[in-house]
């Protein structure tokens, strides 16, 4: 089972690792390492409010029998407040994959985004050849809407949406 919480000092360690992990690069924007005080000043500087920040990084976590484990993070980023759309990521450390921690984090995105904000679509970019996200991704509901054709260095992407079902 995961929970999730805001972004806390302690993280630095898990997110100097993560987001210097050069595999995971062509699935996002980030293209370079980041120095550790470059992931302390952006902990500083997070309020933790989504209208506020124009973005949100939470951390996710397991309970397990042992106790709570770091997994990975969750981020909603490119707020639109007047279309009433976020785009997402999710992170899930390599070590823990393959064991329906994104599906729970998945579950847990919808429930914020549609049934507390309010929000009328959640939206991802992958590069098209990530086929694991696109069987969560279709799993969830989610509708491949665009190619986004040489889209990144490494080829096209695709951007997959899902619309809360109680806004029309």
């Amino acid at each position: 089972m995961i929970q999730v919480r805001k972004l806390e000092p302690k993280d630095l360690p898990f997110l100097y690792q993560w987001e210097n992990d050069a595999t995971s690069w062509a699935d996002g924007d980030h293209h370079n390492p980041l120095s550790q005080q470059d992931l302390k000043n952006y902990i500083e500087a997070s309020t933790g409010d989504i209208y506020k920040d124009g973005q949100l990084r939470l951390i996710v976590e397991e309970k397990t029998a042992e106790g709570v484990v770091t997994v990975g993070c969750l981020d909603f980023y490119d707020l639109d407040i007047r279309n009433r759309r976020v785009a997402l990521g999710i992170y899930i450390d390599p070590a823990v994959r393959k064991r329906g921690l994104a599906t729970q984090v998945m579950e847990y995105a919808e429930q914020y985004i549609f049934d507390f904000l309010h929000l009328r679509i959640l939206y991802v970019i992958t590069r098209t050849n990530n086929f694991a996200s696109a069987r969560l991704f279709q799993k969830r509901g989610f509708q491949a809407s665009s190619i986004l054709y040489n889209w990144t260095e490494e080829g096209d992407a695709a951007i997959w949406m899902k619309f809360n079902p109680e806004i029309q």
